[in-house]
């Protein structure tokens, strides 16, 4: 256990832990963890213990981007208590996963691009101290495994992740992730890449693709989009064949279905 000493804020060499106790955890699952405290050399009143579930976003801002991070979950885990001088607290917080929090590991392993962490809000003597990010990985639904296998079997070549700043149809986040692919197998004949996003609930998740249309002799490229609902009560085999059905529509049309 690695306490982190709260001294730029306070000057009251209170030291501080957040422990999670299931850091993979999926969409709608409780997240669980203890914050261990340790006081200073004096008694001081804790005001508030908050956790804030935190991602890191990309904006883009005319001709360029940057990353910033955007709190998505604040919940207080811990009101006022007095910390006497030298001794230890404990407590134990469960926080729900939010059913839209983006993926961020797939079979145990990181999703490349993705960054989604957990920080510890601690209100003392009037003032604030936010600590580090500490990682949150978030792992697929059933019913998202199911899409991301089929396009594993489909061809499709996974290439980043990464979050955009922008509310969708259907949404409550103030972004949105979005799974990049290269288009393999005969999708390659249609597309160069291709772009998913999901959009979770506790019953049903909307996909949505983007890929970019490869042009002909005479004919520009374009973007070519479809969305379509998943429940999640149904088949692997209706996930599947919806996505087929998606990937096939793009094929034939351009634009908004």
């Amino acid at each position: 256990m690695v306490f982190r000493k709260l001294m730029a804020a306070f000057g009251a060499g209170v030291e501080v832990d957040t422990v999670l106790t299931n850091t993979g955890v999926r969409p709608g699952e409780p997240l669980r963890g203890v914050v261990h405290f340790r006081g200073g050399n004096s008694e001081y009143k804790v005001e508030g213990i908050h956790i804030d579930l935190t991602a890191v976003v990309e904006v883009e801002s005319g001709d360029s981007e940057y990353k910033t991070s955007y709190s998505f979950l604040r919940q207080q885990v811990a009101g006022t208590f007095q910390l006497a001088a030298g001794a230890q607290h404990q407590h134990p917080f469960e926080i729900p996963i939010p059913w839209e929090t983006p993926i961020s590991a797939i079979a145990g392993h990181p999703l490349h691009g993705m960054k989604l962490g957990v920080q510890t809000e601690l209100a003392l003597a009037g003032a604030l101290d936010k600590g580090d990010l500490d990682p949150l990985f978030v792992s697929p639904l059933p019913a998202q495994d199911h899409v991301l296998g089929a396009l594993d079997r489909l061809g499709f070549q996974f290439k980043k992740a990464d979050l955009e700043r922008g509310t969708l149809y259907g949404s409550t986040m103030p972004f949105f992730q979005e799974i990049e692919y290269y288009a393999g197998g005969q999708w390659r004949r249609h597309f160069n890449e291709l772009e998913l996003t999901f959009i979770a609930g506790p019953r049903q998740m909307d996909v949505i693709l983007e890929a970019d249309k490869r042009g002909g002799f005479l004919t520009s490229s374009h973007d070519s989009y479809n969305r379509f609902t998943v429940r999640y009560d149904e088949s692997p085999s209706s996930a599947e064949a919806a996505l087929q059905r998606g990937l096939e529509q793009m094929a034939r049309n351009r634009g908004w279905f």
